[in-house]
């Protein structure tokens, strides 16, 4: 059996509510999970509390879960948004030190999240790949040579409008492929620190 296929079946039991299932997700990927939130994060309870909340809310969800990548990367991909977003929240209190270099950060904690940043992203360009050509375009446009909508709409003789309109499409093809309710934010700055 495949990990795609170990994984494929270890979804289908989860959506069933098998609880056992859950455990065993939580042995096999808790500490690599872990490992991750802890190289941004810098504290053991925080990071202990990423990885806790999104099994409880993996378990909460689990008759709704559609996984299109891997189960790793679904779960990788769940991590680095909680620590964003734990970070967006708690601006006031965080260390200025703690975001420099986030970005590098989230690639080189160790060798089994550098493979699953490197299946993320290679997951999210098939997506943008796979995106109709003028909503690709218009994406590309906006996140890789950050032009404003209306610099966009200009350059392409469309309107504003359908400018949000194809980046609105986008994300939410992207959002339906990680099955993970990501913000613009957080796959803009993804598809800024990819390299």
């Amino acid at each position: 059996m495949t990990n795609s296929q170990n994984d494929e079946t270890l979804i289908t039991l989860l959506n069933k509510g098998d609880n056992k299932v859950l455990s065993l997700v939580y042995k096999k990927y808790w500490e690599t999970m872990y490992l991750a939130a802890y190289n941004m994060v810098k504290n053991k309870e925080i990071s202990e509390d990423i990885v806790q909340d999104i099994f409880v809310n993996l378990w909460h969800k689990r008759d709704q879960i559609t996984i299109k990548t891997s189960l790793k990367s679904y779960l990788y991909t769940s991590t680095i948004y909680k620590v964003y977003d734990y970070f967006k929240k708690n601006k006031h209190i965080i260390k200025l030190e703690l975001f420099e270099n986030f970005d590098k950060k989230i690639q080189s904690s160790n060798p089994e999240t550098i493979l699953m940043h490197g299946e993320l992203i290679k997951h999210i360009d098939s997506v943008i790949e796979n995106l109709p050509e003028k909503c690709k375009l218009v994406f590309k446009l906006s996140r890789e040579d950050q032009l404003s909508n209306r610099e966009i709409a200009k350059k392409l003789n469309i309107s504003p409008r359908t400018v949000e309109n194809h980046i609105s499409k986008a994300l939410k093809y992207l959002r339906a492929s990680l099955n993970v309710s990501l913000s613009l934010e957080f796959i803009t700055f993804i598809l800024q620190n990819k390299n």
